[in-house]
């Protein structure tokens, strides 16, 4: 039986059983992790990529990468003209870990990409603008992490917050560099639903907004969606009864708990939601879209 609590897992990737609950993941990330860069990372709508696992890539070796990424991305911005790597650019790219950003031991460090710009105020302490964001993390397994060779490394989901333009040069300088492949994701209905059940189910120290679930209707001439709002206690309350193990989610109980707010739906409104399409969920702890948008709000 298929059971899963990361905040991403879900997404179409290998993966294996974590058995922790929700709430578990987000203590273990703050118990190590920066609070600035974490901050840093939440309430932006990040675009998700996967990435195949990088050769000889080395984090020992990233202020060097950043180094180098830095002229890449300038030449790329001058189109094609030469420049020296180690001269002033204008464009700044940092490399750094994301300490404690992972579900199991075993997962690879997160690694967060960041490219700034020089201000264009005349100050001489005028500090640069972080134009665009990415990280790298690891959410393939423990399975699928033994059996990568030793000189590779599985950091297999990418988000991206920023220009396309940018996304493009730091995509083709990682796999120019490392020998890998990004591509982008989508989110399955079905994925979506782990998400909402999931969310559902995380303990949030802030104010609880509802769970809203948006669904697009097949078939006619004009797009149509519909929007479903469950107060929060309300689908924490429905979760709480459909749970069977404190910890631990399955295929049955998503199911489960789908099939009720449908049920619900239909009796007032006398429309069959699981003929329709599933294209966004949001909660108080994050938001997903199937087009494979991604905002952590909590």
């Amino acid at each position: 039986m298929e059971k899963r609590s990361s905040l991403f897992h879900g997404l179409p990737f290998p993966t294996t059983p974590v058995l922790e609950p929700p709430s578990c993941c987000y203590s273990g990330w703050r118990e190590n992790v920066d609070p600035q860069k974490i901050a840093f990372l939440l309430r932006k709508q990040w675009t998700l990529y996967s990435v195949t696992p990088m050769y000889k890539f080395s984090y020992g070796n990233l202020k060097e990468y950043s180094r180098l990424l830095s002229a890449f991305v300038a030449a790329e911005k001058q189109k094609g003209l030469a420049v020296e790597v180690g001269n002033d650019l204008g464009i700044k790219v940092t490399l750094s870990t994301l300490l404690g950003l992972k579900g199991t031991d075993q997962d690879q460090v997160a690694v967060l990409v960041q490219i700034a710009s020089r201000s264009q105020l005349p100050f001489e302490n005028a500090e640069n603008k972080v134009v665009w964001s990415g990280w790298f993390c690891c959410i393939s397994g423990d399975d699928l992490l033994e059996s990568v060779p030793e000189d590779f490394t599985c950091l297999s989901l990418f988000l991206a917050n920023g220009a396309e333009s940018y996304t493009a040069i730091v995509g083709s300088w990682f796999q120019k560099t490392f020998d890998c492949y990004f591509s982008r994701l989508t989110i399955s209905p079905l994925n979506l639903a782990w998400m909402a059940a999931m969310w559902t189910g995380c303990k949030v120290d802030s104010h609880m907004a509802a769970t809203e679930l948006v669904f697009s209707v097949p078939c006619i001439p004009q797009s149509l969606d519909i929007s479903y709002a469950i107060h929060s206690e309300d689908a924490k309350a429905l979760w709480d009864t459909v749970q069977k193990t404190p910890g631990e989610v399955t295929q049955e109980e998503v199911n489960l708990f789908m099939d009720c707010l449908y049920s619900h739906f239909h009796r007032h409104f006398k429309i069959h939601l699981s003929a329709t399409r599933l294209v966004k969920v949001s909660t108080s702890i994050a938001s997903a879209h199937c087009d494979g948008n991604i905002k952590v709000l909590d």
